[in-house]
């Protein structure tokens, strides 16, 4: 892995660790392009990484060497045997040319001359089973924040902070981007997502259970805290809550994040202090599509004939976690290549 991947090995966990706690447990699945451009003074032109989620896999990676889109996920092979043109047509458009382009065009705009630039964009499609109707998406951000998003129903930008505004009415302005956006959104989008879900079934739709262990740690002060731990689910949506005597504790509560292991199942933690001889009114309530009813989980004391289990039972091994991190590099940026 070059330097440049390292630098942005923190995007792509924070991409990660954003995921939401809270699961609607809607049937809903997306198509995700991650690209990032990157300056440093004293580069000519800059870098360029991208990657392409199905839902939360994997399924494609440039590479810079061959100036290509690499398939990831194990059912592109069986697509091209129908498709030879498929891969090329939902990978091969001028993506990275644009966003480098607009990479130093931001740069010489703004008078950055100093510092490392980045602009990134999230773009895509999704279908919910709340609402059949396919609603593409396209996010730019700039050196960090939030910089411009576009309505594509109206297919208008909306700027997101003020010195994107001058940016927003030239793209308005801009035909051939409007065009591009129309095309890709509504066809070439649409076409990947519906594919990729057709011969990535088995994967895409796979339910593994979460394993759950509640483990407690004596504070000071009569208090205590107690932390379930939550390993191997998929998908990725899960709702955890602490109840005390079957009441919502969350205000009360802090979480880890929903974080992928290496595998491609995810771990998350949600802890909360109790008053120690009230730990008995305390459960874990797990919802997840895996489980056939909820779980509720209350600490117990453990047993002398029971070996003793470690947290990296369930999944939250450090390698894992590295593992899975390099292999997310950025899911905060990618292209079209």
């Amino acid at each position: 892995m070059g330097s440049l991947e390292w630098r942005l090995l923190p995007l792509g966990a924070i991409f990660f660790l954003l995921l939401p706690r809270r699961a609607d447990f809607s049937p809903s699945h997306s198509l995700r392009y991650f690209d990032m451009a990157v300056w440093e003074p004293g580069w000519r032109v800059p870098q360029f990484t991208a990657l392409v989620y199905m839902n939360d896999q994997l399924i494609g990676r440039y590479d810079r060497n061959i100036d290509e889109c690499v398939p990831q996920s194990p059912w592109i092979e069986e697509i091209h045997k129908d498709d030879t043109h498929f891969w090329l047509r939902n990978t091969g458009g001028n993506f990275a040319i644009t966003l480098l382009t607009d990479m130093m065009m931001l740069k010489d705009r703004y008078n950055r001359s100093r510092g490392i630039q980045t602009l990134q964009v999230i773009f895509g499609c999704e279908l919910s089973g709340d609402n059949p109707t396919p609603r593409g998406f396209v996010k730019y951000g700039y050196n960090g924040k939030d910089f411009l998003s576009l309505e594509h129903e109206m297919l208008t930008w909306t700027a997101m902070e003020t010195e994107a505004k001058p940016i927003k009415r030239e793209w308005e302005a801009d035909e051939s981007r409007r065009k591009f956006w129309t095309f890709f959104l509504e066809e070439i989008c649409m076409e990947g997502l519906r594919t990729h879900l057709r011969y990535g079934e088995v994967d895409l739709l796979k339910k593994e259970p979460p394993t759950v262990k509640v483990t407690r740690k004596a504070g000071n002060d009569g208090l205590e805290t107690l932390v379930c731990w939550l390993g191997g689910f998929y998908p990725k949506e899960i709702d955890i809550t602490w109840q005390k005597d079957g009441e919502d504790r969350t205000p009360d509560t802090l979480t880890g994040g929903v974080v992928p292991n290496a595998d491609g199942t995810y771990h998350t933690w949600l802890s909360i202090e109790v008053e120690a001889e009230e730990r008995g009114r305390y459960r874990c309530h797990v919802e997840h599509d895996g489980l056939q009813e909820p779980l509720d989980l209350a600490w117990e004391e453990p047993s002398e004939r029971q070996p003793a289990s470690s947290v990296s039972d369930l999944g939250f091994t450090g390698r894992g976690l590295v593992g899975v991190t390099i292999g997310a590099i950025l899911l905060g940026a990618t292209v079209l290549f």
